[in-house]
């Protein structure tokens, strides 16, 4: 784990966000993360990020489903235990239909959900560092990674692109698992340093 020095600048409003976000990336700081309290249309642009591969771990697990359905039922009416039912074929491919669109779904929504609650870092016992307790009540929090010589500029900077306020923290750079007793070890880095 790495403690870092951030820059954090909390905005009112979203029409301040947006063209602080520009103008930051502009003068070429890199933001380390933008909190906001409800999903922000166009931000992800605004900050640089690519599109999401969701769609295309949803399509690769909806195959998964897919393939595991054809392949089990197969073994199980070829292999396992071939019966015939009324002179119908071993292998029914029409009566496998709705079975083959279950898992599907399920593979797929399964897959999905836990590849964005890993790609998010929100799985159950993940911790992060909260930057300001009302960004996901009513504030727009700007985080931006700094060291000790480019602090000031950068916190003057963020002023100027209307911040309602802005503070320098020392927090863990990345998610952990375990309690938020972890502030006590920042506080003892803190000290040390």
């Amino acid at each position: 784990m790495s403690i870092k020095k951030f820059a954090v600048a909390t905005y009112d409003d979203e029409a301040v966000l947006f063209p602080a976000v520009k103008k930051v990336r502009g003068a070429g700081y890199k933001i380390h993360d933008v909190f906001t309290p409800f999903a922000v249309h166009g931000l992800d642009e605004a900050l640089g990020e690519k599109e999401s591969d969701l769609h295309i771990a949803g399509f690769i697990y909806g195959l998964t489903g897919t393939a595991t359905a054809l392949g089990f039922m197969g073994w199980i009416f070829t292999t396992d235990w071939p019966q015939n039912f009324g002179g119908k074929p071993l292998f029914p491919l029409p009566a496998f239909i709705p079975i083959v669109f279950e898992l599907t779904v399920l593979f797929s929504a399964v897959g999905m959900v836990l590849t964005f609650c890993y790609l998010n870092q929100i799985m159950p016992g993940v911790k992060k560092h909260i930057f300001n307790p009302r960004q996901t009540d009513d504030k727009f929090v700007m985080v931006i990674e700094v060291n000790d010589d480019t602090a000031n500029d950068t916190m003057s900077f963020l002023k100027g692109t209307g911040a309602e306020s802005t503070e320098l923290q020392i927090a863990e750079s990345e998610w952990w698992y375990g309690r938020f007793d972890k502030k006590e070890d920042y506080e003892l880095q803190q000290q040390i340093a």
